[in-house]
């Protein structure tokens, strides 16, 4: 029972963090939670829910979420994850083990995501495995990214340029550059490194928006 109740407050606590993320990214782009439920055809008391950690996003929620803040599925579990104190000095040295994941991680993209560093870096590592067999949305964020395979192939989409990846093939792209990956072969496994979330304020009309 105990572990019941610590993995309940665990979720619990992610679920807070994810909306206060969600929160922050739609504020700084001018938009409000009507806005926000147009852009992702979601209501606008399942999103209220959301940003105040009382609801939980399936994962076409977070997909859609993602696209329409301009950001990506990995910045969000990024976000649920960062149990560090960003106020307090991140450790000099932080390690993972293999079975530090949850059986049933956070996914995304009809797949799983591990981070591999929780503290407050400049940079999030993530061990991701896909199951998608078609391209599906493309996301767009700021921050550079690099990818590399550990099991293969994976084809990627950037900017409409699709590249195979083998197993040992890495590509690293600026931010900006809209990405997608998926491999027909079914199940792949990437290592992906993004740049930690720059958020700037960025509106999509004029200032007369407010924030819900």
């Amino acid at each position: 029972m105990a572990t019941t109740g610590r993995w309940s407050a665990e979720t619990d606590a992610a679920a807070l963090r994810l909306g206060a993320h969600i929160r922050r990214l739609r504020r700084s782009r001018g938009d409000t939670l009507v806005q926000l439920a147009e852009l992702t055809d979601l209501s606008h008391p399942f999103l209220s829910q959301l940003e105040r950690g009382l609801a939980q996003p399936s994962l076409s929620s977070l997909r859609r979420i993602a696209v329409a803040l301009g950001t990506s599925p990995i910045e969000l579990v990024a976000a649920a994850e960062d149990t560090a104190d960003s106020a307090a000095k991140p450790p000099v040295v932080e390690v993972r083990r293999a079975g530090d994941a949850a059986p049933d991680g956070p996914g995304f993209a009809e797949g799983t995501a591990r981070m591999l560093a929780h503290s407050a870096r400049p940079f999030h590592p993530l061990e991701y495995e896909g199951r998608n067999t078609s391209p599906g949305d493309y996301y767009v964020h700021a921050e550079d990214e690099f990818l590399y395979a550990t099991a293969g192939p994976v084809m990627v989409d950037l900017d409409g340029e699709i590249v195979m990846l083998d197993t040992g093939d890495a590509v690293y792209y600026a931010g900006g550059v809209r990405h997608r990956w998926w491999s027909e072969a079914g199940i792949f496994r990437l290592i992906v490194v993004k740049e930690r979330s720059r958020v700037v304020a960025a509106p999509r009309a004029a200032a007369a928006k407010r924030g819900a």
